[in-house]
């Protein structure tokens, strides 16, 4: 199989990933660093920095599939380890692209949907409106919160971070849940579940006052880690590529204990 061009795989996932969602100007969904030779391995990463880019040169690949791409933190001048990660990009010759909450959102390999499975959870509705847009999942099942936090522990430490909740009874059960991965936990998200009757919340991170208020609005929010459960959307993006395409592809590590 001929080895595929930038603008071949660009294409397939513009296709793909709804790129149509508002998102943060930060974002920039999409090819954020083009290249010239064909693609000839994939390279997956939650975050951007020096130490990933050293590591897609390790792996000899030139295509790095990010979810948080290269601008996270804003406008920057291109001097010192800013300047430092471009210039290896380039003189490598290694393309960039980011998807954020359209990998969040998406049915089959988004992070939110995987989440649910990964913790054994099956979803059977959206969650989490950004706009008109579900970017989380919610469902309903019969489980011990005990258990689904548990589950929740096994997951994060496997991806190198830390699992909490909000307490809860140990007899307490499950019935109705919501997940929405990363920084999942804000006014919108808990007003939301509580106006739809939710008593789990699960969620990657969130501020203090958010475990505050969750006894107030009758929920248990799990926090499994904002790294954690970002993981599984790029990781399965470019598998997909991978078996799309021909081309191997591998997951970058760089676990943030957050």
């Amino acid at each position: 199989m001929t080895a595929p061009t930038l603008a071949r795989i660009a294409e397939h996932l513009d296709s793909m990933l709804d790129n149509s969602i508002a998102d943060s100007p930060n974002a920039l969904n999409g090819v954020q660093l083009a290249n010239r030779a064909p693609i000839r391995r994939i390279a997956a990463a939650v975050d951007f920095s020096r130490r990933i880019v050293d590591a897609v040169i390790a792996a000899d690949a030139n295509l790095l599939l990010l979810h948080h791409g290269m601008f996270w933190k804003g406008v920057q001048p291109i001097r010192g380890t800013v300047y430092e990660r471009l210039r290896l990009l380039i003189e490598h010759d290694i393309a960039v692209y980011a998807s954020h909450l359209p990998l969040d959102a998406h049915p089959t390999v988004g992070n939110n949907t995987l989440l649910a499975r990964a913790l054994e959870l099956e979803p059977s509705h959206g969650f989490a409106m950004h706009g008109d847009v579900a970017i989380g999942v919610r469902g309903s099942s019969d489980v011990q919160t005990r258990t689904l936090h548990d589950r929740a522990i096994a997951f994060a430490r496997k991806h190198g971070g830390i699992a909490r909740a909000t307490p809860f009874d140990p007899a307490r059960r499950t019935m109705h849940w919501g997940i929405c991965t990363g920084a999942g936990a804000d006014a919108d998200t808990l007003r939301e579940a509580e106006a739809l009757g939710l008593d789990t919340l699960i969620v990657g991170e969130g501020p203090h006052w958010t475990a505050v208020d969750a006894d107030d609005a009758g929920l248990v929010i799990i926090y499994a880690g904002h790294y954690a459960t970002e993981t599984l959307g790029v990781c399965a993006l470019a598998a997909h590529l991978s078996a799309e395409f021909g081309v191997p592809w591998t997951f970058l590590p760089a676990p943030t204990g957050l």
